[in-house]
């Protein structure tokens, strides 16, 4: 891999200007709404009266600013970094260091419709675990490009996945960690993007954890004893079938938006970029249907959104990375379906299945994509599990850099406990 450059972290405090706030509030107070069909409730998407309730409160009870402050408690940077063929941009981060020393470097990588927001609630169970004999962690957990406070590239199509990997690694190498080593966490495209600096950046990330287990069928002439496996278990098992056909309803009736970022994401980003409550809908609708029964409050939903809404490059740049990965140009370049495929032979890969998350697909068809070390099934949660169920992700992680885990050590020097 070519070198990414990167400058020196500088703190940073998020300070939307009132003239923002101001406009959102202008046209909160003005909305207009759509009629609804009676009885249709979330069969058509987010239903009228939930999003008025949450738009109302949005409007009249939410403070941007008490949401800032909040935010503002967390300790963040941002850094120059250039990686090749492209522009130098001011990526945002927050790093929360453990009080031990010797703790695990740790790269959160958030998805959509997500982001660094999601890792709040689980910074102080990784950064300061009461029990000594429990790993501690070194957390960054940066905006991917586009996202929140971090910028986007416009000057030419192409800033794929491959650049989105070498943006995540600058991060950490702008806070000393690829000559140390660290692991990394993802969900959504969090887990592409593990997946991805594990590839690229082997001497460096020395372990994979996500909770967004995508992996395709087994090829019998790449993994014979996998694809053995995967046609004992679809004959066999009840289980398998059953997550097999609630993957299946996802991509029968929940993958629109997938379809409309992939083709036409500047289309869609109009009625984003100048519709709070379009952005509500948009959002919302994730929030509910993929979490696993979370009791979403307004003020979590508010605070969510309006990071979007009050992002640096607005809310549709965060959508680009699904054109991009739709439509991979350069050399290297890689689309979603090729992470998917892709193997990684030297890095361990840890696997945390959720109940309500978008695919469910059999534990064998992992083994195509790399050396799996840790395969955990939980009974509840969703797809921002990280938000939705904190103390068992972590706990997940714990598990794996723990005493006795397999990964335990596996970053020289930075066991954790």
């Amino acid at each position: 891999m070519a070198s990414v450059t990167t400058g020196t972290p500088k703190p940073f405090q998020i300070s939307v200007p009132d003239s923002k706030i101001s406009e959102l509030n202008s046209k909160l107070a003005n909305a207009t709404f759509p009629t609804e069909v009676q009885g249709a409730e979330w069969t058509m998407g987010s239903p009228l009266a939930d999003v008025k309730r949450i738009a109302t409160y949005w409007h009249k009870d939410f403070s941007w600013r008490k949401a800032e402050k909040k935010l503002n408690s967390y300790p963040q940077y941002t850094v120059p970094i250039k990686v090749p063929g492209w522009e130098e941009l001011e990526i945002h981060f927050i790093h929360q260091r453990s009080e031990r020393p010797n703790a695990i470097p740790l790269l959160f990588i958030h998805g959509w419709p997500g982001s660094y927001y999601e890792v709040l609630r689980m910074l102080p169970l990784l950064t300061d675990p009461k029990d000594p004999n429990t790993p501690a962690f070194h957390v960054v957990a940066p905006s991917l490009p586009g996202y929140a406070w971090s910028q986007y590239p416009c000057s030419k199509p192409g800033f794929g996945l491959k650049q989105h990997a070498e943006v995540l690694h600058g991060v950490m190498k702008a806070c000393g960690y690829d000559k140390t080593g660290y692991v990394t966490q993802g969900g959504d495209w969090g887990g592409f993007l593990t997946r991805l600096v594990s590839k690229y950046y082997p001497e460096s990330c020395k372990a994979v954890h996500t909770n967004f287990p995508v992996h395709f069928f087994p090829k019998p002439w790449k993994n014979p004893i996998s694809f053995v496996q995967a046609i004992a278990g679809i004959a066999l098992s009840s289980e398998v079938r059953a997550g097999l056909a609630h993957t299946q309803k996802y991509f029968s009736e929940g993958d629109g938006y997938l379809k409309e970022q992939d083709t036409k994401c500047q289309t869609l980003g109009y009625s984003l970029t100048d519709s709070p409550v379009g952005l509500l809908a948009w959002i919302y609708e994730k929030l509910h249907i993929w979490s696993d029964n979370y009791p979403w409050t307004e003020e979590e939903v508010c605070e969510w959104i309006s990071i979007y809404a009050f992002s640096r490059e607005g809310p549709m740049a965060s959508t680009r990375i699904y054109w991009e990965s739709n439509h991979p140009v350069g050399e290297g370049a890689m689309g979603r379906m090729d992470v998917i495929n892709m193997h990684v032979p030297n890095v361990p890969l840890a696997l945390a299945y959720f109940p309500n998350e978008l695919a469910k697909l059999p534990y064998c068809w992992a083994h195509s994509q790399g050396p799996i070390v840790q395969q955990t099934t939980y009974d509840v949660g969703g797809h921002f599990a990280a938000f939705e169920v904190p103390q068992l992700l972590a706990g997940d992680l714990r598990k794996l850099f723990g005493k006795g885990g397999a990964c335990e050590g596996i970053v020289p020097g930075q066991k954790g406990f």
